[in-house]
């Protein structure tokens, strides 16, 4: 959700200005707290039914009846000075001031229902974690893309400076006839083509700025580069195994599955405790009379007991379903645990996998630009052509490339690790070393 408006003066952005705009403004984020707060309101409302409900009335009632209505009709023999019984009695009135109490002194029902709705309340919020370490593996993941494209547009850049002194210098030497036409071809060739590789890896760069504009909810419009760089930092202090068991037990994701597995062994219990007795109490006491001050204090009290004999096999198919749901949980939990498995032995693969490119693109990337130096020397003195020089720098345009991708593999396998480790939030900055 895109917050503020752009401003003029572009944006150093660090990397922990990012993730804490990403946490505020991500709509993934924001979308899962509401639904946190919808399941809070429910394990509100489930608690509400255990507790007594009471509600106050206050009024005045002014009434005729007609006995009539009622089936009396009186009929007596004539009787000197006696009219008979009247059949329209009213009109009159009383006031009634009373509060009425309803409470479950036993429903082992609701109960349990209670209990589920609880840990369904706690899943909720740890799902709420997880969204959160999402957003936070996303906003490091577009970091390091920006990271990486600028670096890409750097390295870039470079050979199209060396490519523009190659094609200079085969100009130069044409002219004093020490060079044939062809290797001023040749050297302009390479230049035109670094010069697109350069565009268009600089439209990448902006590309990528904006997606994480996007991720972190920055106006639309505002200019802004990243402020931090992330070297390499070969991964130290957690083993494997250790990474496994602590994935296992503080993962938010899995904790939520396993809360949700709880709940919904709740919701069996519940199910089944429909054929168990309710025990309620019911009543009222008040204060009625026809005015205030010739009132008296009236109550009632109802004490009931309440069980089923035939329902239909409604109850049986609740339990049923039920069980179904709890099923569902406990797979869903075993496959999530698994996955998470696969996540962190990937996580370790790739880091291991990622740093030992890293060793080989540096050494790499060194040999080749000692082969463009002797080649740039070779083609001065006038013993090569721009062959060997173009096949140089094309050698070390690619080990510059694979350097910047090992290097972006690496950072981005230990974010990861980070993720899979329910550590995006807390401890990123364990795993992703910034200056």
């Amino acid at each position: 959700m895109p917050q503020g408006t752009a401003s003029a003066t572009p944006l150093a952005l660090k990397l922990d200005d990012a993730i804490k705009r990403g946490l505020q403004a991500n709509l993934g984020l924001l979308t899962r707290t509401n639904s946190s707060d919808t399941v809070r309101a429910e394990r509100v409302r489930a608690l509400s039914v255990l507790l007594p409900q009471v509600t106050g009335m206050a009024g005045e009632t002014v009434s005729q009846i007609n006995l009539k209505t009622f089936g009396f009709s009186f009929s007596f023999p004539p009787i000197p000075g006696f009219h008979g019984f009247p059949t329209i009695v009213g009109p009159f009135n009383y006031i009634t001031a009373q509060a009425d109490v309803s409470a479950k002194v036993f429903d082992w029902n609701a109960r349990k229902n209670y209990s589920a709705a609880k840990s369904n309340e706690e899943a909720s919020r740890l799902s709420v974690q997880d969204a959160r370490d999402l957003v936070v593996q996303a906003v490091v993941s577009g970091y390091l893309q920006i990271i990486t494209s600028a670096s890409r547009v750097a390295a870039i850049q470079a050979q199209v400076n060396t490519a523009q002194a190659i094609y200079d210098r085969a100009v130069d030497q044409k002219q004093a006839g020490t060079s044939p036409a062809i290797d001023v071809l040749r050297a302009q060739v390479e230049l035109k083509t670094q010069q697109q590789r350069l565009l268009a890896q600089q439209n990448q760069l902006d590309k990528d700025k904006l997606t994480l504009a996007r991720v972190i909810g920055l106006a639309p419009g505002q200019v802004f580069d990243v402020a931090d760089s992330v070297p390499f930092a070969p991964l130290a202090g957690i083993s494997r195994d250790d990474a496994l068991r602590m994935a296992l037990a503080q993962r938010p994701d899995y904790q939520s599955a396993k809360k949700l597995a709880q709940g919904a062994e709740e919701a069996v219990q519940a199910a089944r405790a429909e054929w168990y007795p309710t025990v309620d109490l019911d009543g009222f006491y008040g204060d009625t009379g026809p005015t205030p001050g010739n009132s008296h204090g009236v109550f009632t009290v109802t004490g009931s007991l309440k069980f089923n004999i035939f329902n239909g096999g409604r109850i049986r198919s609740d339990v049923e379903q039920a069980r179904a749901t709890l099923k569902q949980r406990n797979d869903e939990l075993a496959d999530l645990g698994g996955e998470i498995d696969f996540q962190v032995r990937a996580a370790f693969l790739d880091i291991q996998s990622a740093a030992d490119q890293v060793a080989v693109a540096q050494s790499n990337l060194v040999l080749a630009n000692e082969t463009l130096t002797q080649a740039r020397d070779r083609f001065a003195a006038g013993v090569a052509d721009t062959i060997e020089v173009v096949q140089a720098q094309e050698s070390v345009a690619s080990a510059n490339d694979s350097l910047i991708s090992a290097l972006y593999a690496h950072n981005i396998a230990k974010t990861g690790l980070a993720r899979a480790l329910g550590l995006a939030e807390q401890g990123i900055q364990k795993f992703i070393e910034v200056k």
